[in-house]
Protein backbone atom coordinates (compact mmCIF):
# COMPACT_ATOMS: atom_id res chain seq x y z
CA UNK A 1 0.00 0.00 0.00
CA UNK A 2 1.53 3.25 -1.11
CA UNK A 3 1.37 6.41 1.24
CA UNK A 4 -1.24 8.79 1.62
CA UNK A 5 0.81 10.72 -0.33
CA UNK A 6 1.55 9.10 -3.20
CA UNK A 7 -2.27 8.17 -3.14
CA UNK A 8 -2.69 11.46 -3.97
CA UNK A 9 -0.64 12.18 -6.20
CA UNK A 10 -1.36 9.88 -7.96
CA UNK A 11 -4.94 10.74 -7.96
CA UNK A 12 -4.29 14.23 -8.95
CA UNK A 13 -2.50 13.16 -12.11
CA UNK A 14 -5.33 10.29 -12.67
CA UNK A 15 -7.34 13.38 -13.49
CA UNK A 16 -5.23 14.98 -16.29
CA UNK A 17 -6.93 14.29 -19.68
CA UNK A 18 -5.43 10.90 -21.20
CA UNK A 19 -3.89 9.61 -18.18
CA UNK A 20 -5.28 7.26 -15.76
CA UNK A 21 -5.34 5.15 -12.25
CA UNK A 22 -2.97 3.21 -14.01
CA UNK A 23 -0.76 5.48 -16.34
CA UNK A 24 -0.34 7.79 -13.51
CA UNK A 25 0.90 4.99 -11.09
CA UNK A 26 3.72 4.55 -13.77
CA UNK A 27 4.33 8.58 -14.00
CA UNK A 28 4.82 8.73 -9.95
CA UNK A 29 7.10 5.54 -9.80
CA UNK A 30 8.99 6.86 -12.49
CA UNK A 31 9.14 10.49 -10.30
CA UNK A 32 10.45 8.87 -7.67
CA UNK A 33 12.61 7.00 -9.13
CA UNK A 34 14.01 9.91 -11.07
CA UNK A 35 13.49 12.69 -8.03
CA UNK A 36 17.12 14.27 -8.07
CA UNK A 37 16.61 15.39 -11.15
CA UNK A 38 13.30 15.52 -12.35
CA UNK A 39 10.86 16.35 -9.12
CA UNK A 40 12.45 20.39 -8.94
CA UNK A 41 12.64 20.74 -12.68
CA UNK A 42 8.85 20.01 -12.60
CA UNK A 43 8.00 21.94 -9.70
CA UNK A 44 10.06 24.98 -11.02
CA UNK A 45 8.17 24.54 -13.86
CA UNK A 46 4.84 24.10 -12.33
CA UNK A 47 5.34 26.80 -10.57
CA UNK A 48 6.19 29.29 -12.96
CA UNK A 49 2.77 28.38 -14.79
CA UNK A 50 0.58 28.79 -12.23
CA UNK A 51 2.11 32.33 -11.63
CA UNK A 52 2.44 33.99 -15.33
CA UNK A 53 -0.19 31.86 -17.52
CA UNK A 54 -3.28 34.00 -18.52
CA UNK A 55 -6.21 33.58 -20.70
CA UNK A 56 -5.44 36.11 -23.87
CA UNK A 57 -9.20 38.57 -23.83
CA UNK A 58 -8.45 38.98 -27.46
CA UNK A 59 -8.63 35.75 -28.93
CA UNK A 60 -9.01 33.08 -25.96
CA UNK A 61 -5.48 31.63 -26.01
CA UNK A 62 -3.01 30.67 -23.17
CA UNK A 63 0.18 32.57 -22.66
CA UNK A 64 1.77 33.79 -20.51
CA UNK A 65 1.14 37.34 -21.40
CA UNK A 66 -2.57 39.14 -22.78
CA UNK A 67 -2.67 39.82 -25.11
CA UNK A 68 -0.79 36.62 -26.45
CA UNK A 69 2.04 36.38 -28.32
CA UNK A 70 0.12 35.69 -31.69
CA UNK A 71 -1.97 38.43 -31.36
CA UNK A 72 1.06 40.88 -31.05
CA UNK A 73 3.02 39.63 -33.57
CA UNK A 74 3.46 42.30 -36.66
CA UNK A 75 4.26 39.43 -39.11
CA UNK A 76 0.60 37.38 -38.52
CA UNK A 77 -1.62 38.76 -41.14
CA UNK A 78 -4.36 40.95 -39.07
CA UNK A 79 -6.91 39.85 -42.30
CA UNK A 80 -7.41 36.14 -41.72
CA UNK A 81 -8.57 34.83 -38.74
CA UNK A 82 -9.07 31.25 -37.85
CA UNK A 83 -11.62 30.14 -35.33
CA UNK A 84 -11.15 27.10 -33.46
CA UNK A 85 -13.17 25.30 -30.65
CA UNK A 86 -10.13 25.01 -27.72
CA UNK A 87 -6.22 26.48 -27.51
CA UNK A 88 -5.28 22.66 -28.16
CA UNK A 89 -6.73 23.56 -31.82
CA UNK A 90 -4.55 26.55 -31.75
CA UNK A 91 -1.23 25.33 -30.67
CA UNK A 92 -1.67 21.83 -33.27
CA UNK A 93 -2.42 24.46 -36.58
CA UNK A 94 0.40 26.84 -35.20
CA UNK A 95 3.30 24.01 -35.14
CA UNK A 96 2.45 23.15 -38.41
CA UNK A 97 3.34 26.95 -39.27
CA UNK A 98 0.86 26.76 -42.24
CA UNK A 99 -1.98 29.56 -40.99
CA UNK A 100 -0.16 33.21 -41.43
CA UNK A 101 -3.36 35.16 -39.69
CA UNK A 102 -4.50 35.26 -36.13
CA UNK A 103 -7.00 32.63 -34.02
CA UNK A 104 -9.69 33.23 -32.16
CA UNK A 105 -10.94 30.09 -29.67
CA UNK A 106 -14.26 29.58 -28.95
CA UNK A 107 -14.20 27.60 -25.45
CA UNK A 108 -16.08 24.33 -27.17
CA UNK A 109 -18.79 23.81 -29.71
CA UNK A 110 -22.65 23.73 -29.58
CA UNK A 111 -23.91 20.93 -28.26
CA UNK A 112 -27.61 19.95 -27.57
CA UNK A 113 -27.50 17.17 -25.51
CA UNK A 114 -24.60 18.69 -23.23
CA UNK A 115 -26.82 21.86 -23.28
CA UNK A 116 -24.02 23.95 -24.60
CA UNK A 117 -25.82 26.83 -26.63
CA UNK A 118 -23.88 30.21 -28.37
CA UNK A 119 -24.14 31.74 -25.44
CA UNK A 120 -21.82 29.19 -23.66
CA UNK A 121 -18.82 29.91 -26.06
CA UNK A 122 -16.49 32.85 -27.13
CA UNK A 123 -19.01 34.32 -30.29
CA UNK A 124 -19.66 37.46 -29.11
CA UNK A 125 -16.26 38.12 -28.89
CA UNK A 126 -15.29 37.18 -32.44
CA UNK A 127 -18.67 39.09 -34.08
CA UNK A 128 -16.65 42.24 -31.94
CA UNK A 129 -13.49 41.31 -33.69
CA UNK A 130 -15.72 41.11 -36.98
CA UNK A 131 -17.39 44.24 -36.54
CA UNK A 132 -14.21 46.24 -35.59
CA UNK A 133 -13.10 45.76 -39.20
CA UNK A 134 -10.25 44.80 -41.32
CA UNK A 135 -10.99 40.67 -41.57
CA UNK A 136 -11.31 39.68 -44.53
CA UNK A 137 -11.24 36.39 -44.32
CA UNK A 138 -13.12 34.13 -41.26
CA UNK A 139 -11.52 30.61 -41.48
CA UNK A 140 -13.84 27.76 -39.89
CA UNK A 141 -11.59 25.26 -38.52
CA UNK A 142 -14.08 23.19 -36.75
CA UNK A 143 -13.04 19.34 -35.41
CA UNK A 144 -15.40 16.84 -38.48
CA UNK A 145 -17.78 16.05 -35.94
CA UNK A 146 -21.76 16.44 -36.22
CA UNK A 147 -21.06 19.56 -33.28
CA UNK A 148 -18.41 20.85 -34.68
CA UNK A 149 -20.16 21.16 -38.14
CA UNK A 150 -23.48 22.40 -36.80
CA UNK A 151 -21.15 25.10 -34.85
CA UNK A 152 -19.28 26.13 -38.26
CA UNK A 153 -22.76 26.33 -39.69
CA UNK A 154 -24.12 28.52 -36.90
CA UNK A 155 -21.50 30.93 -37.05
CA UNK A 156 -21.33 31.25 -41.03
CA UNK A 157 -24.99 32.37 -40.66
CA UNK A 158 -23.90 34.94 -38.11
CA UNK A 159 -21.04 36.27 -40.10
CA UNK A 160 -23.15 36.49 -43.69
CA UNK A 161 -23.82 39.92 -42.75
CA UNK A 162 -20.33 40.61 -43.13
CA UNK A 163 -18.59 41.64 -46.32
CA UNK A 164 -15.97 38.89 -45.84
CA UNK A 165 -14.92 35.70 -47.07
CA UNK A 166 -16.08 32.34 -44.66
CA UNK A 167 -14.14 29.19 -45.31
CA UNK A 168 -13.86 26.07 -44.14
CA UNK A 169 -11.09 23.58 -43.73
CA UNK A 170 -11.44 20.24 -45.82
CA UNK A 171 -12.37 17.41 -45.14
CA UNK A 172 -12.03 13.96 -46.39
CA UNK A 173 -9.18 11.75 -47.31
CA UNK A 174 -5.83 12.10 -45.23
CA UNK A 175 -2.32 11.92 -47.25
CA UNK A 176 -1.09 8.72 -47.25
CA UNK A 177 -4.85 7.68 -46.35
CA UNK A 178 -6.15 3.83 -47.89
CA UNK A 179 -9.48 3.69 -48.25
CA UNK A 180 -9.86 0.23 -47.12
CA UNK A 181 -9.16 2.05 -43.54
CA UNK A 182 -11.50 4.98 -44.03
CA UNK A 183 -14.47 4.94 -42.14
CA UNK A 184 -17.89 5.86 -44.25
CA UNK A 185 -18.11 9.82 -42.70
CA UNK A 186 -14.84 10.49 -44.03
CA UNK A 187 -15.33 8.46 -47.11
CA UNK A 188 -18.80 9.94 -47.60
CA UNK A 189 -17.24 13.80 -47.28
CA UNK A 190 -14.75 12.88 -49.24
CA UNK A 191 -17.08 12.40 -52.47
CA UNK A 192 -19.10 15.22 -51.61
CA UNK A 193 -15.72 17.34 -51.82
CA UNK A 194 -14.73 16.60 -54.71
CA UNK A 195 -13.13 18.78 -57.02
CA UNK A 196 -11.60 18.50 -60.82
CA UNK A 197 -8.42 17.35 -61.52
CA UNK A 198 -5.91 19.30 -63.09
Amino acid sequence: MASQEIEALSSALARLPGLGPRSARRAVLWLVKHREQALPALLEALAAVSETLVECQTCGNVDTSDPCGICTDPRRDARSLCVVEEVADVWALDRARLFPGRYHVLGGRLSALDGIGPEDLNLAALLARVEEGGVDEVVLAMNATLEGQTTAHYIAERLEAFPLRVTQLAHGLPVGGELDYLDEGTLAQALRARRPVG
